[in-house]
């Protein structure tokens, strides 16, 4: 699977702890940045990494900034994407499993690094119900 990657300053260590993952789990990824903790804006990042998986460049993403709220917000306005802010691998489990969520958003100050990749590793792993949720996945796709 071909993944984006992206932070701001406040998500880059998380962000460099899951490329390194990502790696060791075989995937591709494109990091699309930030490569510091530089203070940068992280709607420039949440937008290039929606941009990437939207065009189809890329299966999946991730974002990361201090809380992931940001973040998420700023790939949410990606026409085509369903980002969804997860704390929890049940949370993770459950954007994939029936919101079919392709953009995962995670909080660099706020999520402890193995439990994100606990979380990582869920939202990958894990396949769209469809059936009935595929009718409300629609209806968020028509929403933009």
């Amino acid at each position: 699977m071909l993944l984006a990657i992206a932070s701001d300053h406040g998500g880059y260590k998380l962000k460099e702890a899951i490329r390194k993952h990502l790696a060791e789990r075989g995937e591709k990824v494109v990091d699309l940045g930030t490569h510091s903790e530089d203070s940068v804006d992280y709607p420039i990042y949440g937008k290039a990494c929606a941009e990437a998986v939207a065009s189809g460049k890329a299966e999946r993403g991730i974002v990361v900034c201090g809380t992931g709220i940001g973040i998420s917000i700023a790939a949410n306005k990606v026409k085509g994407i369903r980002c969804g802010l997860c704390t929890s691998v049940e949370m993770a489990e459950m954007s994939r499993r029936h919101n079919n969520a392709n953009i995962l958003a995670l909080g660099g100050r706020t999520t402890d690094e193995e439990l994100a990749l606990q979380i990582v590793d869920t939202f990958l792993d894990t396949e769209f119900e469809g059936g009935r949720h595929k009718r409300r996945t629609d209806m968020l796709d028509e929403m933009i």
